[in-house]
């Protein structure tokens, strides 16, 4: 059986991804960070010239969605609200001015980055550290735009993960009885992951964020090992029977970089692969710093669940 494409996806009235006919196809996230330290170093734009060059480089590739981050997640020199909203809200300002055709979402845990970030336009915000400002799906629900439920395990913004644990594996839950895309939950992370994820979901849409427009995201490599990554990899079929559009942010990190023994700078098979999997098993955005490639990837598993012909198929035909 093949699952599901996902839910289909809204921000502030406009349906993301779907094609003529009402086919749901996945969608890119390209990624602009205005940072000198993120961990991948052609993903840095700190300059506006050249985050303004990657915006439309972004459009041009197939993304649909610019996610624009002000901070690094990770461990880095302390970098204040006004900062951030300095390097962010500007930015989001000329791309909303140039480009209208390229949704914008801002990552950021700070309500009142947020809240700057949403006047100047932007459609969604990414939260990646899970609701630390409770404030901020508050603002997200008031402005009536997207935002990301994200899982970090309890982690606080800005740490790595160290000795991450999560409840063994529970043999007296054997799935009967459970909805069909729970019946494996078993597991201690998925079942965390999962709880998380629709609490937070449930608090978005009762501040006002319609349902559509809650992303949710198990936030791989946050709060989490390498295991832990590859589990809920195996498992983005349960996250997709939440109901939401489900994010993938996998582009390049440390769990794949693990996997394969790899430096940034050399993750990209490994992140198509990733990608190409959650995309098969319901996964719906996909936020990557490699548009094109992406793009490609999503379109093959497209073609091979047949979704959509081939662009060229003449072999043998002529």
């Amino acid at each position: 059986m093949i699952p599901p494409a996902g839910a289909p996806l809204v921000l502030r009235g406009r349906e993301v991804g779907r094609e003529p006919g009402g086919v749901v196809r996945p969608v890119v996230m390209a990624i602009v960070n205005r940072t000198t330290d993120s961990f991948y170093a052609p993903a840095r734009f700190a300059d506006d010239g050249p985050a303004l060059e990657a915006a439309h480089t972004a459009l041009a590739d197939g993304a649909a969605i610019l996610d624009v981050g002000g901070v690094r997640a990770g461990v880095g020199p302390e970098i204040g609200a006004a900062e951030e909203i300095d390097r962010v809200v500007p930015f989001v300002e000329r791309v909303r001015a140039e480009l209208p055709g390229l949704l914008v979402s801002v990552d950021t845990w700070r309500s009142e980055v947020a809240r700057a970030a949403v006047a100047a336009g932007a459609d969604l915000i990414n939260d990646t550290w899970a609701g630390h400002d409770p404030a901020l799906v508050e603002v997200a629900g008031t402005a009536g735009v997207g935002v990301v439920c994200s899982h970090t395990g309890g982690a606080q913004p800005r740490t790595d993960p160290w000795r991450v644990t999560y409840p063994p594996p529970d043999e007296d839950v054997d799935g009967e009885g459970l909805p069909a895309h729970e019946s494996d939950l078993r597991d201690g992370v998925t079942r965390d992951v999962v709880a998380t994820l629709r609490t937070a979901a449930e608090r978005a849409v009762a501040c006002g964020v319609p349902p559509s427009s809650v992303l949710v995201d198990p936030t791989h490599d946050f709060g989490k090992n390498t295991w832990h990554s590859l589990h809920l990899l195996r498992r983005t079929e349960v996250l997709a029977g939440l109901g939401y559009p489900v994010l993938m942010a996998l582009s390049r990190k440390d769990f794949v970089g693990e996997t394969l023994d790899l430096a940034p700078a050399d993750r990209l098979a490994g992140t198509l692969a990733a990608t190409a999997l959650a995309a098969w098993h319901g996964a719906r955005v996909f936020r990557t710093h490699d548009v094109a490639a992406t793009r490609q990837a999503l379109e093959m598993v497209a073609a091979v669940r047949d979704e959509a012909p081939p662009r060229a198929a003449l072999r043998g035909m002529a």
